[in-house]
């Protein structure tokens, strides 16, 4: 986290408020130790985005893809509260974070995709949707390979959509493990331009329809 990509510092006032911060290219972490107050509101000066067409998948990715079951939304604080995880180097999702994307899910534009193995939630990831435009925010696996089969699962929900306008993931940062993945890093520019692009989309449909 650089503080160069610090755009403000402002409390969270309403579920409409952040709604308009993610569609403007920001999104909210704490300055706080381990994300506590105040809140900031970032936006990389480097992006790191998963464009359509772009996921790598290796062959030991494909055989996890099979053994894992999934499913979207159906236990998204789990989901959440795993990511938050005290263990995790650099948590940064608070209790008040995890109330406020309880919220957004509960308002219809945050969601979960979830991987089981034999009933038990073993990875996931969350984020929020607008638009063609998934703004992942965290992830997490307790199995191999479980967070990106979370990953794979979503692009495949943004696959089925037919549409024109082709769908943006937004993951804020790169990190050597997504670039293994097919993260790639973009300027500002260029993200804001995809993303202006990508918020004109209607690929958040397909969490209305799991």
């Amino acid at each position: 986290m650089d503080l160069d990509d610090l755009r403000a510092v402002a409390g969270i006032r309403s579920i409409d408020q952040v709604i308009s911060a993610y569609r403007a290219g920001l999104f909210p972490m704490g300055l706080g130790d381990g994300g506590a107050e105040p809140i900031g509101w970032w936006s990389p000066r480097r992006r790191g985005v998963l464009r359509s067409g772009e996921l790598t998948v290796s062959r030991s990715l494909r055989r996890s893809v099979r053994r894992f079951d999934w499913a979207i939304d159906t236990c998204f604080r789990s989901v959440v509260e795993a990511c938050a995880g005290s263990d995790r180097e650099g948590a940064w999702i608070t209790p008040e974070l995890i109330d406020l994307y309880a919220g957004l899910h509960a308002a219809g534009h945050a969601h979960s995709v979830e991987v089981f193995e034999r009933g038990r939630l073993v990875g996931g990831l969350y984020g929020v949707a607008f638009g063609s435009v998934f703004a992942g925010e965290s992830m997490f696996h307790r199995r191999p390979d479980a967070s990106k089969v979370a990953l794979v699962r979503l692009v495949e929900v943004l696959d089925a959509v037919e549409s024109d306008t082709p769908w943006l993931i937004d993951t804020q940062w790169q990190t050597s493990h997504l670039a293994r993945l097919g993260v790639s890093e973009i300027g500002a520019f260029e993200y804001l331009a995809a993303l202006d692009r990508a918020r004109r989309g209607d690929h958040s449909q397909a969490f209305l329809i799991q």
